[in-house]
């Protein structure tokens, strides 16, 4: 068992999961309890369009995907703040756009098509020491910015009219979020990839929300089952060479599960 903890990539992958399950946890919660888990999916997708476009340029796919993840969030939001689009119809037209713009990009560059399973399904046994760096500068920026702005966050996560009687400038607040929701999708992609790393925000939160309405046990109860499916996950990849982040999504799903089997029905 603890001929595990030998490997270097292990103990990165285990590093990474901390940090990873910390910012997940923060924007997940804020995501379930406002309701917009179609748009961490619509950020998700449309951020391939971005890797799409690094590796044509032949840059790194995080800036790429990053770009594409932060335009697609300020998109979104200005969209539904000015009443452009619905909200649901500006997220399929940044989902469609940004993988249909994935796709041409790779078909146009040269050379052999890029291995993108790494992006598309995760792979957190091949995370670097800049990425553990990215993901830990990223939780510290969202752990700083909570704590300073948590009434506020809570007042606009709950009742965006309460929040603006309260003098909360609710536009930028919630633009804010957007953002950390973009750049939190952008370093959880290397764990769980873009087609499942919608379920790092939103399964063990939405478990979370099922044993209480406190926004702050949310997200430690958040925390405590991401970091769990990681670490276990991680196990069972290696146990049975099967795909991590397959392997952390599953493990994430059982705990939701098990969470709405056992919670006491209320008459």
């Amino acid at each position: 068992m603890l001929e595990i903890l030998s490997y270097k990539f292990i103990i990165n992958a285990l590093i990474i999961s901390i940090f990873c399950s910390v910012s997940s946890a923060i924007i997940g919660s804020w995501i379930v309890v406002k309701r917009k888990v179609l748009i961490s999916g619509g950020i998700t997708h449309a951020s391939f369009g971005g890797i799409g476009l690094a590796y044509f340029l032949g840059l790194n796919p995080v800036i790429g995907s990053a770009v594409f993840a932060i335009a697609a969030a300020v998109g979104i939001e200005l969209s539904s703040q000015k009443k452009l689009l619905r909200e649901d119809s500006a997220i399929g037209l940044f989902w469609s756009l940004g993988m249909a713009l994935g796709i041409i990009f790779i078909f146009l560059t040269p050379g052999y098509a890029p291995d993108l399973n790494g992006y598309l399904f995760g792979n957190i046994l091949t995370v670097s020491n800049f990425d553990i760096i990215i993901s830990a500068i990223l939780c510290v920026l969202l752990v700083l910015w909570f704590s300073l702005n948590y009434n506020k966050i809570l007042f606009v996560s709950y009742d965006d009219e309460f929040a603006a009687a309260r003098h909360v400038n609710v536009k930028l607040i919630s633009m804010i979020l957007m953002l950390f929701t973009a750049l939190t999708i952008v370093v959880n992609i290397k764990i769980s990839g873009i087609v499942l790393v919608i379920s790092m925000l939103c399964v063990g939160q939405s478990a979370a929300n099922l044993l209480t309405h406190n926004f702050k046990k949310i997200i430690i109860y958040s925390f405590i089952f991401n970091l769990f499916a990681c670490i276990m996950g991680i196990l069972i990849s290696w146990w049975l060479n099967i795909p991590s982040g397959a392997s952390i999504i599953f493990v994430l799903t059982i705990i939701a599960l098990l969470v709405r089997l056992l919670k006491p029905k209320r008459n």
